[in-house]
């Protein structure tokens, strides 16, 4: 394995894009080569050994640039590792314990034959885009619940796993 990974990301007002980063800077501290970029962005995955997808999510679906991803190139996807993960609840719960995907990230996982899928916490500030989104921070439900600390680790694990070959 040449150690070429795609962190494609679906955001709508950046969190999952910090996570994306942060993933891509821990594979890079690990000796490979890691782009993060917007799902939408990416025209072709041929040039990757390895992808990992990430998606906001949005009343219980992941992010629509995150869907149509995996949806587009499904099949080199299905040829290489891959590795999912969801950002979202705005409370602690995803630091707490193990969130199981939603339904369309675990048909995705499925299909796709995906070694792996992990929610992190999400993060809603002043500022975010949306009229849902400003509803939810009218009512005081806003905030980051972010950890890096176990993005890093979990980015960690996936390094590891792509240096052992399994």
């Amino acid at each position: 394995m040449t150690g070429n990974v795609l962190v494609a990301y679906g955001t709508t007002n950046g969190s999952t894009a910090q996570i994306a980063e942060a993933i891509a800077d821990v594979l890079r501290k690990n000796g490979l080569t890691a782009d993060a970029l917007p799902a939408r962005t990416v025209a072709s995955v041929s040039s990757y050994d390895a992808v990992v997808v990430g998606g906001g999510l949005y009343a219980g679906r992941w992010h629509k640039d995150a869907r149509r991803f995996v949806r587009r190139h499904g099949r080199a996807l299905a040829e290489r590792p891959l590795w999912l993960f969801s950002s979202g609840p705005l409370d602690p719960s995803a630091s707490e314990r193990d969130i199981p995907p939603v339904p369309g990230v675990q048909k995705v996982m499925t299909r796709l034959d995906a070694q792996e899928h992990v929610t992190f916490g999400g993060c809603l500030e002043e500022g975010a885009k949306g009229w849902v989104a400003g509803m939810i921070l009218r009512s005081g439900k806003g905030g980051d619940f972010r950890d890096f600390t176990a993005i890093e680790e979990w980015a960690g694990r996936v390094a590891a796993e792509l240096a052992s070959g399994d």
